[in-house]
């Protein structure tokens, strides 16, 4: 007779894994609810149905009731935040779900569901039943016995790990009938149950092997030789006493339905089916009727069946090529009413600034589209083909849909055409919606239209020295490539305006990150010059310091070897020197990282000299011999790419070549900026918003004492060591306050613990504690912002900044206390540092405007995180800089002040 399986489910701890999977398609039906947490419960339920096939299955729940440990502790779980919406909704119809499987909801008042599992498995464990406990949450490993296993989904394969004896033991260094005592002794916090202070996860299950028990081991305490188990065990002994009888599973909750009531026989499939159907979940749909569902479909859903992606021969398109003068007037004839055209360009290179365009393709309903080739054989020249055009692309009353705009934006601009109206780019939505997906137009017709576009490697070939241009193609190869490009991002916008508006995001995207795009192109379209001369000069300098720095460190080591190999520099510092915290790799050498090198350095030379030499050759290699290289021969200046795409705080990035990253803590590092310069008959103006972050905190906290500082254009960091040293005045305060004020500021609004504060200042961790106390003390704010933004985290799954740009913070309620530590730190950082972004983004865009606007000379030319560079021409040095001055200081509206710092110059360091 084959044996009996039995599945006992944990219904809340598989709902709340499937919301947080999901947390971030936040997908939706038709009828508005939000079925992520439904889907992922169901994804993980039929994948156990099908590749477990259990004979008996129940899922368990808590209730709202108060169990027995609500009773003999009122704090237990008081920390935990409130359910978050999408589950009050969707836990009730996951429950409805699981009835239409055939299976058993199971719950009981005044317990919670670990126990009506434990205490079933345990009465089918007597019956010698295999019993299979699925669930995430590792305090079922007290449960696992012979016959009694945990299966865990697994997070990263999709499947299940199945946990027995050995696995408890691998996983909490004991095996499962000690399992209790571990966890009374770290405690739990998700729970709000305090273990023993001082016993950690590593130290817990060494106690309890030693000693057998919780309670052997608080007998043994005051014989002890570690102080912190001694002390911890000794003075906690009732807290570690009562969170064992916490953590403690029942196994005998009366009157639950036995084991033998719960046999499965398989769904209800036509009530399944029109379950799923109503949620919109087509494979599931299609699994259990056999039919589609009706409705919109899901909006950004990863639920797609498995059934392979459309392609362009599973649909109907009505694509055409237009090359003659008759062919493109009847296209703009066609086009030329639409209030929404989508287009995209194809060219005979990736750079923008260099590339040719070689055809354009527009569309304006889906399915329909126009390819125009030009300058390639058969076709006519980009000018009078972009002529016929300009009552298109040059109108300011039709929005303009491409996917990474500003690409086509400069392509166009190059080519004698600037594009004109208002803007949507569907890879700029995309990041604004989630910018953690992936943002190319293949990988978001995937994701979101479930369809595959056609390979640019299908039409130019793969990656080699046989791939070819798309000039050397003929035309009509590229029409349907070049047509389906401009249609599925059509078919991408419509999907994303609607998001945009639902997540309330549509205003940040309308009022900064569109109207951004062509601002940034004018920029990369501008370029900055560059002293390729005093570059050169510099290189040589650098060369000869370098080869005297080798010299010496040679003479001091008493040989000569390789700086640059880990290996020999390893075994010259701690074989032959002898220096200490020498530790080697898995490969076997010495590491010989910076953070090794600069320990060692505070003692001793060599590491120091090293720590120089290697300074001294990545600003060589990187920046002083790499900038003349990239120098573009056609407008002889540098064009760095603006990237709005890549920081998920909002911040803007610079690439090819990365000018935020030229350095600035060191004299030799600064000197590279002095080769940025104006072109003849300019200045260089920088100018700077000073300390924005922090005003952008004080502004969000609403501290009192942080906005007084401001408003009466007080030194900050100099009013913070007044605060937190109890001086009578901000003329008693001294520099090295002021510098320990300084790291204060910048670092506890974003999370710095005691122990990183101590270390940033060479302090005592008690020392680095009361600086802290006493900051949140004088600047109470600040602590209530902290708070109120991470629990606004843990309910919503985002933080925002003033502006509404939105950050998703998948981890925010891990259980995992490192994981849930950076997510909050994260959730805290984002809204400041995020509106610091979108601020200097609005001046930048009202800048902008201006220039063109009064058609000055004058030049934008970078930014460098809150800072930007003009270059200014000598007639207009007189009014502009104030001007400028005052349009980024009013760029919008904080409760403090913003300030900006400007110098005008003949290079980017001296102007600084």
């Amino acid at each position: 007779m084959a044996k009996k399986k039995l599945y006992l489910l944990d219904g809340m701890a598989l709902a709340y894994r499937a919301h947080f999977a999901f947390i971030k398609s936040r997908l939706k039906n038709s009828e508005g609810i939000a079925t992520g947490p439904i889907l992922g419960f169901a994804n993980t339920l039929v994948k156990l149905l099908e590749e477990e096939k259990p004979t008996h299955i129940a899922v368990a729940w808590d209730t709202h009731a108060p169990t027995f440990r609500h009773e003999k502790d009122e704090e237990y779980k008081a920390n935990r935040p409130p359910q978050p919406e999408e589950l009050k909704v969707g836990i009730p119809l996951i429950k409805e779900m699981i009835e239409n499987f055939g299976i058993k909801n199971i719950e009981k008042d005044g317990y919670e569901a670990d126990d009506v599992i434990g205490t079933i498995a345990y009465d089918a464990h007597e019956d010698d039943v295999e019993a299979y406990l699925v669930t995430p949450d590792k305090d079922f490993m007290q449960l696992v016995r012979d016959h009694v296993v945990m299966v865990k989904p697994d997070n990263k394969n999709g499947g299940f790990n199945i946990i027995d004896p050995e696995g408890v033991k691998k996983y909490f260094g004991v095996y499962p009938d000690k399992v209790i005592d571990v966890l009374a002794m770290i405690g739990d916090t998700s729970d709000n149950i305090p273990g023993v202070p001082g016993i950690g996860k590593k130290g817990a299950p060494k106690l309890v092997n030693k000693y057998g028990s919780l309670e052997k081991a608080i007998e043994a305490a005051p014989g002890m030789k570690a102080k912190r188990a001694r002390e911890g065990l000794t003075e906690f002994k009732e807290q570690a006493l009562h969170a064992k009888m916490m953590v403690t599973i029942k196994t005998d909750v009366p009157d639950v339905q036995d084991w033998e009531t719960l046999g499965w026989s398989g769904p209800d499939k036509k009530s399944l089916g029109l379950f799923f159907k109503r949620m919109e979940f087509r494979t599931l749909t299609q699994k259990y009727l056999g039919e589609e569902p009706g409705g919109q479909g899901l909006l950004f859903s990863d639920e797609n069946g498995g059934e392979a992606p459309k392609n362009l021969d599973d649909v109907e398109t009505n694509y055409k090529t237009a090359v003659t003068q008759d062919e493109i007037l009847k296209a703009v004839a066609e086009l030329k009413n639409a209030k929404e055209l989508c287009f995209d360009t194809e060219t005979d290179s990736t750079d923008p600034i260099t590339a040719n365009l070689v055809g354009i393709s527009l569309c304006a309903k889906q399915g329909v589209a126009y390819y125009i080739p030009v300058n390639v054989e058969g076709a006519p020249d980009a000018e009078s083909v972009l002529d016929l055009l300009k009552p298109l692309l040059g109108s300011e009353e039709n929005l303009k849909i491409a996917h990474n705009y500003k690409y086509d934006y400069l392509v166009l601009r190059r080519a004698g055409l600037k594009l004109k109206g208002p803007v949507f780019d569907t890879m700029v939505a995309a990041y604004l919606i989630d910018g953690t997906q992936k943002l190319s137009m293949d990988a978001l017709a995937k994701s979101h239209l479930h369809y595959e576009p056609v390979s640019i490697e299908k039409v130019i070939g793969k990656k080699g020295k046989s791939q070819k241009s798309m000039d050397q193609i003929p035309y009509d190869q590229v029409s349907d490539y070049a047509c389906e490009d401009a249609d599925v991002t059509l078919q991408l916008f419509k999907k994303f305006s609607e998001k945009l508006e639902e997540d309330e995001l549509m205003e940040i995207a309308e009022e900064i990150e569109f109207p951004l795009i062509r601002v940034l192109g004018e920029m990369e379209r501008h370029g900055v010059s560059i002293d390729v001369e005093m570059l050169n000069g510099f290189s040589e300098d650098l060369t000869k310091d370098l080869e005297a720095l080798e010299k010496k460190i040679f003479e001091e080591t008493g040989e000569e070897f390789n700086l640059n190999s880990p290996k020999q520099l390893g075994e010259v510092l701690f074989d032959k020197l002898g220096l200490p915290a020498g530790k080697k790799t898995k490969t076997g050498q010495y590491s010989t990282n910076e953070s090794v090198l600069t320990k060692l350095a505070a003692e001793y030379e060599v590491p120091s000299m090293v720590l120089d030499y290697r300074s001294l050759s990545k600003l060589l290699s990187t920046y002083v011999d790499s900038l003349p290289k990239l120098v573009n021969p056609e407008t002889g200046r540098i064009h760095t790419e603006l990237n709005q795409t890549v920081a998920a705080t909002g911040r803007l990035s610079s690439s090819n070549p990365n000018l935020q990253n030229i350095p600035i803590r060191t004299e030799r590092g600064r000197e590279i900026r002095k080769a940025f310069v104006p072109a003849d008959g300019f200045k260089m103006l920088a100018a700077d918003y000073s300390q924005v972050e922090l005003r952008v905190i004080a502004s969000i906290s609403q501290d009192e004492n942080m906005m007084q500082a401001f408003k009466n254009g007080e030194d900050i960091h100099a009013r913070t060591a007044k605060e937190i040293f109890g001086l009578d005045s901000l003329d008693d305060v001294d520099p090295n306050q002021r510098r320990k004020a300084k790291e204060v500021n910048f670092g506890i609004p974003y999370g710095v613990s005691a122990y990183g504060l101590a270390s940033r200042l060479g302090i005592s961790n008690s020392e680095g504690k009361e600086m802290i106390d006493q900051y949140f003390e004088r600047f109470p704010g600040i602590q209530n912002y902290i708070d109120e933004t991470v629990k606004q985290a843990k309910e919503d799954g985002y933080v925002t900044t003033l502006m509404g740009r939105r950050r998703y913070i998948p981890d925010i309620n891990s259980r995992n206390w490192n994981v849930r530590g950076f997510a909050e730190r994260t959730a805290i950082n984002m809204p400041i540092q995020g509106t610091a972004a979108d601020i200097i983004k609005l001046a930048m865009i009202k800048i902008q405007d201006y220039l063109q606007e009064n058609a000055f000379t004058s030049k934008m030319l970078l930014q460098v995180h809150d800072e930007l560079i003009f270059e200014i021409a000598h007639d207009e040095q007189d009014t502009l800089p104030e001007k400028l001055q005052g349009l980024m200081q009013n760029a919008y509206t904080l409760d403090v002040p913003l300030v900006v710092e400007m110098g005008l110059a003949d290079n980017w360091l001296d102007a600084h």
